[in-house]
């Protein structure tokens, strides 16, 4: 056994990967249903870390990993965190996370009437929060590294507790989230037989039909062709609708007149179908109204697929790179517009190493900041502030000939790539802490760093699922949020394959940072008081 031992000490990247590889294959074991996924990287992290204490590779390593995940989440949800921000769903969830990081912050600094220094609960309070930023500024304002030992103590069960938590809930309500299935595009030729429709343009149609349907072609007098916003429909027009529910299409069918399947998908002499990929640079991040054909060629985009769904085509629709797009265009400009779009199967990977290089070096720069707060000293964000730029970047998604996005394809590798490493590298740097501290003069903080992190998981929670009642998907990715650590997501997605708990993370991670920062600045100021 010390022969393995000095050799994993002596090759770091040997244990890192190999950590990653029993990681997972621990993780794919399934349990009822349940399996820990790439969480379990973390578990094998720490016995190895454990057994061989100078295995683990530089922490710029994992630091580097941690930042690929975090702008990875930020670029590809940047709209739906601001939407958030102003739903009624979002306004909910914040506050169940910011009452339970208070709470938990609260009970903490409660346990110094039983004995416990203050750094030793503050500490206790970061690394059950797993918030490096605010052991820096418990560090930083206390001028000593007393808080380490306590974050040190608490951190594992940190990142172990809310997982096991998850589970439990999970067991306990019975909760059974599928994959939701992949929207697929739905097609239907209708001949307009509604006599109320006669002399409508095709853009007053289309505010009295159900919203989602989109009108892609229509066939009169034996010729398809593409309608535009004012084209006026007569009696027995065929209309090609598209929507991703059958259900809108039937409405549409009822509303209009009656099918009549293979109209217009049997004649392509004058409309023929065709999916490029979206890889020019020109089209990539423009907005499918902003898109400007070459001159003389009549086409129109009838869907957009990302990923495994299909999404109908409208004005604001963002294209990103990889996206296949379904054309109706004349046989005689399909190479034109093969060439429009670029049409590279590489698209699905290519991204922009000038954009993330920026995109992470802003975002580094903004984390390094001090921020001043009257009375109470500064501290900095660190890589919470590089989530915050990058989902500023997502939402913008392209400025001027900077395309921030990138395919989705990409941005998966990227993220679980970095998601990965940052697990294996913290578990095996935080297991010879973890087995030294609780052995000698850890227990009774390691017990007050669990009863601080319940806390925190039990708050948040009550005020999701039974106070706000929200969705099961949405409230363990609020939870994952305000504790904070990639591993618990990671595991949430597992139990909920939705996008909700990334959704969610992404919202709650950076405002979290914010409240856990600002306690432990006020408790230190207070005391000093």
């Amino acid at each position: 056994m010390d022969a393995v031992r000095t050799f994993l000490e002596n090759q770091s990247l040997f244990a890192l990967f190999l950590t990653i590889a029993l990681g997972y294959l621990i993780g794919e074991i399934n349990i009822k249903g349940v399996a820990l996924g790439s969480g379990a990287v973390l578990f094998v992290g720490l016995a190895i870390g454990a057994f061989a204490p100078k295995s683990a590779p530089p922490p710029l390593l994992g630091t580097l990993g941690l930042l690929l995940f975090l702008y990875g989440i930020g670029i590809q949800y940047g709209a739906q965190f601001f939407h958030g921000l102003t739903s009624r769903e979002g306004v909910k969830a914040n506050i169940a996370a910011c009452v339970g990081v208070i709470v938990s912050g609260l009970v903490s600094c409660g346990f110094i009437h039983f004995g416990i220094k203050l750094a030793d609960a503050l500490g206790m309070f970061a690394g059950s929060g797993t918030s490096t930023a605010s052991l820096q500024v418990a560090i930083a304002s206390m001028k000593n590294n007393d808080a380490a030992v306590a974050y040190s103590i608490s951190y594992p069960f940190g990142v172990a507790g809310p997982i096991l938590f998850i589970y439990m809930l999970n067991v306990a309500l019975k909760v059974k989230i599928q994959k939701p299935p992949a929207k697929l595009l739905q097609t239907a030729e209708i001949a307009l037989r509604n006599a109320s429709f006669f002399g409508l343009k095709l853009s007053e149609l289309s505010s009295r039909i159900p919203s989602g349907v989109v009108i892609a072609a229509v066939r009169r007098a034996h010729h398809n062709q593409l309608p535009t916003a004012d084209f006026t429909l007569r009696a027995d027009d065929v209309l090609l609708a598209t929507a991703t529910e059958r259900r809108l299409l039937d409405e549409t069918t009822a509303l209009c007149g009656e099918l009549q399947p293979g109209r217009i998908a049997s004649h392509r002499e004058d409309l023929d179908y065709i999916r490029v990929f979206a890889s020019n640079r020109s089209v990539v991040g423009m907005a499918l109204g902003d898109l400007r054909f070459p001159d003389g060629v009549n086409c129109a985009i009838a869907h957009v697929r990302r990923g495994d769904a299909d999404m109908v085509s409208t004005p604001d629709l963002i294209l990103e790179a990889g996206d296949r797009v379904g054309l109706l265009v004349n046989r005689a400009h399909q190479t034109t517009m093969r060439a429009f779009f670029g049409d590279s199967i590489k698209g699905t990977a290519d991204l922009s190493f000038i954009c993330l290089g920026i995109g992470a070096a802003v975002g580094l720069l903004v984390g390094a900041i001090p921020l001043p707060m009257p009375g109470l000293g500064a501290f900095s964000l660190g890589l919470a502030a590089l989530l915050l730029v990058a989902l500023c970047l997502g939402k913008a998604r392209r400025n001027g000939p900077f395309v921030w996005v990138m395919p989705l394809s990409a941005n998966l590798v990227l993220r679980n790539l970095g998601l990965t490493i940052f697990l294996a590298q913290v578990g095996i740097s935080c297991g010879p802490k973890f087995v030294a501290t609780v052995g000698s003069a850890g227990p009774i903080l390691l017990i007050y760093g669990v009863i601080t992190l319940l806390v925190l998981v039990a708050v948040t929670a009550v005020f999701c699922l039974w106070i706000f009642k929200l969705p099961f998907d949405t409230s363990i990715g609020v939870i994952c949020g305000a504790t904070g650590n990639p591993a618990i997501l990671a595991f949430a997605n597992r139990i909920a394959p939705t996008d909700q708990p990334d959704i969610m993370y992404a919202m709650i991670f950076p405002s979290m940072t914010i409240v856990k920062v600002l306690f432990v600045q006020i408790a230190i100021s207070l005391a000093a008081g």
